[in-house]
């Protein structure tokens, strides 16, 4: 039987009786219609045909004519569903089967289109038109499978279900937006984004106004902008810059926080490219990037005195403005963006409409540019002729400069009558104003050198507001002052400032306050604030941690909507785990100070490792990890570099000890290490780096950062093999590189990519036997990829002889770790073995030493090299068998199966293969 096209239909005998004479008359009928090119008339006589009493036999006929009408329609559903239809009926019907592959190969299913055709070729082996079909569709198998694995195709597949209506808030959707953000992080997968029209892809996602496809659009931006200028400015020109700016106004806090996230990376690229002189460092010559700066904030600007824009909109927008506008500086030369924005400002601050609790942050960015060189003039007339409404101002200002420049808020403070203003105001019936005065103090208290001046002047007053005070509003701020206070001294326990006893007093209060939750958030944060500060004081701490009630109400807020509570949380961790910096002090320095009467800091008895051990462990019971883990995603502005920092030391001190990775991996700890260690300040990048290289070591890697997350962790490990860090940090980074180097070519590639082959290199010459064992091994797992190869291969260099003579150490880590290293470039470059006894004169010694070793690994990583040079050339054979190499061959040939005996019966039997030994008989002769 022929089979061809769509199949013709055929007619076959009739049955007896009326009902199987009209199906046979219509089925003929719609034969010929077929042949006559009428495929409608065809299907329509089929279709009449099935209506009668027609057998299983004539139905199975009736629809696979039916299909192959379908087929020549170009309705390819129909057509696989009528076939379905014929082979339901009869199993065996290859003419069914074979249209049903027809239908599926056009819809693009070729998997099941395979299966249908193969079971043709099965019932009908000799069908050349079956076995045709059947190559032709492997054919386009193996190019579908090609381009599904390009980039391309994945971008392209991406956009697709995110713009399909149909795909609305499934589980597909959620994991392509997923994949689409994580594939713009690297700059490749973004360029190949930007390069398939991403950035109008993206607009349209933004235009649906769906919270989840918005996210995901920003998060993909980010990614697509990241230091990097053109693209940058490609994007604000295709977008607008009005329109980017303007998601930062809309009521949905996510929304909101993650386009705050993509204009912050816009500033740095746009900033970048001011500072390179109009170049991003791809090199394209694009437009003045500081016009585009000046428009970018000209819109933050003007959406500040908008109407209807949301209040996390406008602190956003405030935020950006305060990161983004440089403050006059003596060492730079061009204030001229900064003296632009004060202008804007000049306009924009007298129109400027505030949300609640705006009004000491708006004045902010509207102080910042200027204070460190302004005249105390202005302040002292608001004082002195603006009346209450003046002093307000006044104050508010100078509790802003308090926060950021705060030499220029100092100056402010000791003008006359700004104290005595604040005092006044503490004692009004007003709570606003109250609230204004606290606040004052609250952050004139924040440093040491303050501190003194507060608490001549200020104390009593705060005390008598926390006593007295009928608001839980005035009475909390009027505590945190008192806990600054109180901490002044830090964690030096020789310096209290307050008798015995009252911090525990004021943190228990705080603990208090904290565990109720019929206090709004944003009051409640002021007790966290005081924590920060409180826990300074180890005996504080310890009550803290033993406080279950009272961690849970912490992560809880951290959780929360209430966003600039987290630097308040991250520096109460920070100090209940000790993972600020300290130093030991010297001895003799010690000494020397108390021989001439200076000040020693003390360190807490309760600071001991021990103390801070117990502490650790009672924070991973209470679940720290997934409050942290939480605190990393938040989306915010108030997530500063300072803050990400705090996070990366606590994290650092979570993993410190090897039993409690497992609990930091199963609670997300590695997954969210890795956003620490790409962004934030160089110290906070380090220790995240540092904790994430001390979970790769103790813990698979491929189950702590699963999927594409395992070569986000590259860049970070290579970061620690730089020379300002640490011996330590140095070391975890290339015993964390060598597990990852062992695990596939891909990661090795990342590796090599992240150029850390010449700095291992680097520290295989390191003096500290342990980060040269570990740099050693790390090479011999990069040895597998070709590129490493290569440069062993290469003439020129001591690579090769490096490797040979560490195999002769007496450090036997290092031995085994050189030896294997040799074993296997040995093993792939043959040509390497010739080599050998040129780089040194001992290197017969060396590999006797190896195969006399009683360490088995030794034996057998020697016995495969000298395997390796037999195999390599009978000149190198016979110099080895020409040494006392043969004898310790013989010897170990003799032993029990195992990889050593095998290996060095095989070096003989190659050996007798070259001629060069002669096989002993029975009796040893």
């Amino acid at each position: 039987m022929t089979v061809s096209g769509a199949g013709t239909p055929e007619p076959r005998p009739a049955i007896p009786g009326a009902n199987s004479v009209a199906v046979e008359q219509l089925r003929k009928e719609g034969n010929e219609l077929f042949k006559c090119g009428d495929y409608q008339g065809a299907l329509a006589a089929y279709t009449q045909a099935l209506g009668l009493d027609a057998t299983p036999q004539d139905q199975a006929i009736l629809h696979r004519n039916r299909a192959a009408c379908h087929l020549k329609l170009e309705d390819y559903d129909k057509a696989e569903t009528e076939a379905s239809k014929a082979i339901e009926k009869d199993g065996g019907d290859v003419k069914a089967l074979y249209r049903r592959s027809q239908a599926l190969e056009k819809l693009g299913r070729l998997d099941q289109a395979v299966l249908d055709l193969k079971r043709c070729v099965s019932l009908e082996p000799k069908n050349k038109v079956f076995q045709e079909a059947l190559r032709n569709i492997g054919g386009q198998i193996q190019e579908k499978v090609r381009y599904m694995s390009s980039t391309d195709a994945k971008v392209e597949q991406m956009f697709q279900i995110l713009l399909d209506p149909e795909e609305k808030g499934t589980e597909k959707k959620q994991k392509a937006s997923q994949n689409l953000v994580v594939l713009a992080r690297e700059d490749a997968g973004a360029e190949k984004i930007f390069r398939s029209n991403g950035v109008q892809l993206l607009q349209r996602l933004l235009d649906t106004g769906e919270t989840d496809l918005m996210l995901a659009a920003l998060r993909t931006l980010v990614g697509i902008c990241s230091e990097h200028q053109s693209r940058t400015v490609a994007t604000l020109s295709i977008l607008g810059t009005r329109r980017v700016v303007s998601i930062l106004g809309v009521e949905n806090q996510a929304v909101s926080l993650a386009a705050c996230h993509l204009l912050q990376v816009m500033f740095d690229a746009l900033k970048e490219g001011v500072k390179k002189g109009f170049r991003g460092k791809e090199g394209a010559i694009i437009v003045d990037p500081a016009r585009e700066l000046k428009v970018l904030i000209s819109n933050l600007l003007d959406l500040l005195t908008e109407v209807g824009v949301s209040g996390q909109g406008r602190d956003n927008a405030l935020t950006l403005l305060i990161k983004a506008v440089p403050r006059k500086s003596p060492k730079d030369p061009n204030n001229s963006l900064t003296l632009w924005v004060i202008d804007q400002e000049a306009e924009a601050g007298g129109h400027l409409r505030l949300g609640p609790g705006q009004c000491s942050k708006t004045l902010v960015p509207l102080c910042w540019p200027w204070c460190d060189s302004c005249h105390p003039v202005p302040l002292r007339s608001w004082f002195e002729g603006h009346g209450l409404a003046g002093k307000l101002r006044a104050i508010q200002t100078v509790s802003c400069l308090l926060q950021g420049p705060c030499d220029a808020g100092n100056r402010a403070l000791e003008l006359s009558g700004v104290m005595e203003s604040v005092i006044a105001l503490c004692a009004s019936e007003q709570e606003e104003e109250q609230l204004v005065a606290v606040e004052a103090l609250i952050h004139a208290a924040g440093k040491a050198k303050r501190a003194s001046f507060i608490t001549a002047n200020g104390v009593s007053l705060l005390k008598d507001l926390y006593k007295r005070s009928e608001k839980d509003s005035i009475r909390i701020r009027a505590l945190v002052g008192l806990c600054k206070l109180g901490s002044a001294g830090g964690t030096d326990f020789s310096m209290k400032q307050f008798a015995e006893g009252s911090t525990l007093k004021l943190a228990k209060q705080c603990r208090k306050w904290l565990c109720n939750d019929q206090i709004d958030a944003g009051t409640r944060r002021w007790a966290v604030e005081g924590l920060a500060y409180l826990t300074f004081d180890a005996d504080v701490k310890e009550e803290f941690v033993e406080d279950a009630a009272a961690l849970k109400a912490l992560f809880q807020l951290s959780r929360s909507e209430e966003r600039s509570v987290l630097f308040a949380v991250a520096s109460a961790l920070v100090n209940c785990t000790n993972s600020y910096d300290f130093e030991e002090p010297d001895p003799k320095m010690v000494e020397l100070a108390k021989y001439a009467k200076q000040h020693v800091p003390e360190q807490h008895p309760k600071d001991k490792p021990s103390f801070v051990r117990a502490r650790v462990k009672k924070l991973l019971a209470a679940g720290v990890v997934s409050a942290m883990v939480c605190m990393v995603k938040t989306e915010s502005p108030v997530l500063t570099s300072s803050c990400r920092e705090l996070l990366s030391r606590v994290f650092l001190a979570l993993v410190e000890e090897v039993e409690d990775r497992g609990t930091v991996v199963a609670q997300g700890g590695g997954r969210a290490l890795i956003p620490l260690a790409l962004e934030g300040t160089d110290v906070g990048q380090t220790k995240a780096a540092q904790a994430l290289a001390k979970l790769t070591i103790t813990s698979n890697p491929e189950m702590t950062f699963p999927g594409e997350r395992i070569y986000e962790v590259v860049r970070p490990l290579v970061s620690l093999l730089h020379l300002n860090c640490s011996g330590l940090q140095n070391f975890e980074a290339l015993m964390a590189l060598t597990n990852l180097a062992g695990i596939s070519e891909r990661l090795r590639q990342k590796i090599l990519k992240e150029k850390a082959v010449p700095m291992v290199e680097g520290y295989m010459f390191e003096e500290h036997e342990m980060i040269r064992r570990a740099a050693t091994e790390c090479m011999c797992n990069l040895a597998m990829s070709k590129e490493v190869q290569d440069l062993f291969e290469a003439q020129g260099n001591d690579r090769l002889k490096l490797l040979v003579l560490y195999s002769g150490e007496e450090d036997e880590l290092l031995q085994r770790a050189a030896a294997g290293g040799l074993a296997m470039l040995t093993s792939m470059r043959p040509a390497l073995c010739n080599r050998i006894p040129q780089v040194t004169t001992h290197w017969l010694e060396i590999l006797q030493a190896l195969l006399l070793s009683p360490n088995q690994e030794l034996q057998h990583r020697g016995a495969v090299v000298v395997l390796n040079m037999v195999e390599a050339s009978r000149e190198i054979a016979s110099t080895l068998m020409e040494s006392e190499m043969m004898e310790i061959l013989s010897v170990l040939a003799k032993g029990d199966q195992s990889p050593v005996s095998r290996a060095a019966a095989a070096c003989l039997d190659k050996a007798m293969e070259y001629g060069l030994i002669q096989p002993t008989n029975q009796d040893g002769e």
